[in-house]
């Protein structure tokens, strides 16, 4: 039997009230015909949840019992802590005792943490003892923040959708629904949705109709909590109709047949269809109708009297490059010809600072090395298109006469390079989009690409290339949701990814590629890899920057906003980071639209917090342009910490009795690892302001963006709503008028033949330094000395990084002092003239 709790008496409730009489028998006398029975319970107590400091009450029941009392945790609860009540059943006539305690939260945080709070009853009767079950007693909360989020994504029409969500931990557990636009989804009633056991939601086939936001939501006794929206866009992608009858035979003896991209048309972003709407095909000589002599006859000769031009032209051009070889001119200018044979010359050459001496007088390549911009295409290609082969390297263009195109891509040109280029194996992902791809056709000579606005460019150094050999390559910069990049644990994307190419081109020695990149360049601070893409689509780390060797085929020179890799091999490459400490720091890039005109009562404020690269934000503003956007402020950097903190934007000091927000909350909150892994690359918050007159055209306010516990910044706006100021936005597009391609000497500032001699003279080691060391130092780059003396030509390999920092703001006579610094007597044979050229 269990030992009664204490001595004396009990105190006792009837009713409801407490009596004041004390009981100093212990036991209740049962009838003699019930004296041999055990007690039996009506009502045991039920585990509890403690929701904020409300007390939970106990209730324990039994009959036939002369007593009960509480035990929890192993000890007795003291006897005025229980409240009784007796009552008679009236089937049975049995004594009913009823007794009930209260646990405040104060009692189970006593205890909380080193085991869980319980109770139980103890009943008595003349016969023995009865004990009921445990009841356990909980503290209940709801965290704030999500353990896992939804992810908005872009999804093909039909394809299955996998949205994640892990709910804030909490006692009891949360339940789970999901929103859609506000609408919780019943997959009772929608059997498209599915909600997996671990709170996933699994859309089996996307529908156009399930485009909206997707809320997560959790909810238990404590609180309700909603992650952040993730939207789902679901597109179409074209495809084509079946292939229309071929046409009857035309005069040019061919004849045609068509398809269009209807079923279905490309919707909602979607990718156009691929391959031919158009197909042509001769027809056979019983088909082909007899021709009319006459204009077409014409035609044939004005034809041929201009293929014997272009011989005869082509026969001078020959001439002369003999005539020139005989006078003993360079083999590499002379070389040089070939390439232009048979151009218009277009007479495009670096610009020439005044009063330069030394490194400034060009060649006169105006009549044998025309510079020249974009590809070479070989007239007898049927297609007039890019031949290409099936393996990484490009048969260079056959003998003959060539045709001189634009370097920039025109929609049709470069939607057919993508398309041909989606076809090669080693190029599994291209963009959706063209604007962000150049390409050119490339000798021995070398050459430049650029992407205009994005910071990202090509250098292809003289002597890259074998002799021999002509490539066509090309140069991209990735969508982050087209080319996922995956990164675990604190990394964070520090680069745009950005693809050259063909990978596997033979080089003889290294290309400088340029890009972006958005963080804080201290190394101390990060362990900063390169990432670079196989052939099966795998990444793979190729290089610790920091600790490159010299033997590698990768080196890096890491600049405060930019990384120029030396690679000798093309392909996808990208910069992930890993902060070593909580002083590590990305580089955001603040930026507010608005909408250009207002004619409605509301007026929504666009923040977009984006990385500090020059591709983002060309992106950005090419896209609220097309929104009818306009940029009401100049752009803002602010340093975001791997301090876990998420990134808060509020808006203050508003005329109060013009305008009013219609955010509910006081702040709207962007969370850490949304902004932190950089996948994400058009995070931004909108704020809706009311107006509360139409005539009200003036805006005065206070943005604040900040991260809690770290650097913020604020942007006073003071602003007509009604006016669209369009000088704003041109003045920070900065608007690339150059090529994106060049080839030749028109790539260079520095020219050809000089950049030889500058090689020749400083190459070979001086006894007293006045060498290609001296020039690394005078240049600011001793850092990279183990890496230059690695190559054959240490002075080509730092001309080239030069050629790569001062594409576009380069001082030729900067250089030419440095060059008179170094004091070499040899300094002399820079003084060159015209005819010795």
């Amino acid at each position: 039997d269990e030992q009664r709790p204490g001595e004396g008496g009990r105190q006792e409730w009837g009713g409801e009230e407490r009596s004041a009489r004390v009981l100093h028998a212990a036991t209740a006398t049962l009838p003699a015909a019930f004296s041999d029975l055990l007690p039996h319970f009506q009502i045991e107590p039920e585990d509890e949840y403690i929701v904020k400091n409300k007390p939970v009450t106990l209730t324990c029941r039994s009959t036939p019992a002369t007593q009960i009392y509480f035990k929890c945790n192993g000890e007795w609860v003291h006897q005025d802590d229980h409240l009784i009540e007796r009552t008679v059943d009236p089937a049975t006539a049995l004594p009913v005792m009823q007794v009930t305690i209260e646990i405040t939260r104060q009692q189970v945080e006593k205890i909380f943490g080193l085991d869980e709070y319980w109770c139980q009853c103890v009943a008595w009767s003349t016969t023995g003892t009865q004990k009921s079950q445990k009841a356990y007693i909980r503290i209940a909360y709801l965290r704030k923040n999500f353990e896992e989020e939804p992810q908005g994504k872009e999804v093909a029409l039909d394809q299955e959708v996998l949205l994640r969500c892990h709910p804030p931990e909490g006692v009891p557990q949360a339940e789970v629904e999901w929103q859609r636009n506000e609408d919780v989804i019943d997959p009772a009633s929608d059997p498209n949705f599915v909600i997996t056991p671990d709170h996933n939601l699994v859309i089996k086939k996307a529908r156009l109709a399930d485009t909206g936001n997707y809320t997560c939501v959790a909810k238990n006794i404590v609180a309700r909590r909603k992650s952040t929206s993730a939207a789902i866009l679901v597109y179409v992608d074209g495809g084509w109709s079946e292939w229309s009858k071929w046409s009857a035979c035309g005069a040019d003896c061919s004849m045609w047949r068509s398809r269009e991209c209807t079923q279905p048309s490309p919707g909602t972003g979607g990718k156009d269809c691929q391959g031919l709407d158009l197909q042509s095909l001769n027809c056979t000589s019983e088909q082909c109708p007899q021709t009319v002599s006459g204009a077409e006859d014409v035609a044939l000769y004005v034809g041929m009297v201009a293929v014997a031009l272009c011989l005869t032209l082509l026969l001078i051009v020959v001439v002369l490059v003999y005539r020139r070889k005989k006078e003993g001119l360079d083999a590499d200018v002379a070389d040089s010809s070939i390439l232009t044979t048979g151009f218009q010359p277009m007479g495009i050459k670096p610009s020439k600072p005044e009063n330069s001496h030394l490194l400034t007088i060009q060649p006169d390549l105006t009549t044998t090395t025309t510079s020249y911009q974009g590809t070479l295409r070989s007239r007898h290609d049927a297609t007039g298109k890019f031949s290409m082969t099936n393996g990484p390297l490009l048969d260079p263009l056959p003998n003959g006469s060539h045709t001189l195109h634009n370097g920039k891509l025109n929609s049709d040109a470069a939607a057919e390079f993508v398309s041909r280029l989606s076809t090669q194996s080693y190029f599994k992902t291209l963009p959706r989009d063209v604007a962000n791809t150049s390409y050119g056709t490339f000798n021995f000579l070398g050459g430049r690409l650029t992407i205009p606005n994005t910071g990202i460019s090509l250098l292809i150094p003289p002597e890259a290339i074998p002799r021999g050999k002509i490539y066509e390559i090309y140069l991209t910069v990735q969508r982050k949701e087209d080319l996922r990049l995956p990164v675990a644990g604190c990394q964070t994307l520090l680069s745009p990814i950005v693809s050259c190419g063909p990978p596997g081109v033979v080089l003889s020695r290294p290309v400088i590629l340029s890009m972006d990149h958005c963080f804080d360049a201290c190394l101390d601070n990060w362990a900063v890899r390169l990432k670079k893409q196989n052939y099966e689509g795998a990444w793979e780390d190729v290089l610790l920057m920091g600790e490159e060797l010299v033997s590698d085929p990768y080196y890096c020179q890491l600049e405060a906003e930019t990384c120029r890799l030396f690679s000798e091999q093309l392909g996808t490459f990208a910069l992930v980071g890993e902060s070593l400490h909580m002083g590590a720091a990305k580089r955001l890039r603040l930026v507010l639209f608005s909408d250009a005109y207002c004619s409605t009562l509301e007026y929504n404020i666009r923040v977009y917090c984006m990385d500090d690269t020059q591709d983002v934000f060309k992106e950005v503003m090419q896209m609220e342009r097309q929104l009818g956007g306009r940029l009401i402020d100049e752009p803002h950097v602010l340093l975001f910490k791997d301090s876990y903190h998420n990134l808060r934007l509020s808006i203050h000091d508003m005329p109060q009795a013009h305008w009013r927000s219609k955010l509910l909350a006081g702040y709207q909150e962007i969370p850490f690892y949304h902004i932190w892994n950089g996948s994400q690359r058009y995070l931004h918050c909108t704020f809706t302001l009311e107006r509360l007159s139409l005539s009200t055209c003036e805006l005065t306010c206070q943005l604040c963006v900040w991260q809690v516990e770290g650097e913020g910044q604020s942007f006073s706006l003071d602003f007509n709503i009604a006016k669209d100021t369009r000088a704003l936005d041109s003045e920070f597009l900065l608007m690339d008028s150059n090529a994106t391609a060049l080839a030749g000497p028109s790539a260079f500032q520095i020219p050809y033949l000089i950049r030889q001699k500058i090689c020749s003279s400083l190459d070979a080691p001086c006894p007293n330094g006045a060498d290609w060391r001296m020039l690394a130092q005078r240049l600011k780059l001793e850092r990279h000395m183990s890496f230059f003396a690695s190559k054959a030509s240490p002075t080509s390999v730092i001309l080239d990084l030069w050629e790569a920092q001062h594409f576009h703001s380069g001082n030729i006579n900067q250089l030419a002092t440095v060059m008179a610094d170094i004091g070499k007597q040899e300094a002399m044979i820079f003084l060159v003239s015209d005819g010795e050229c």
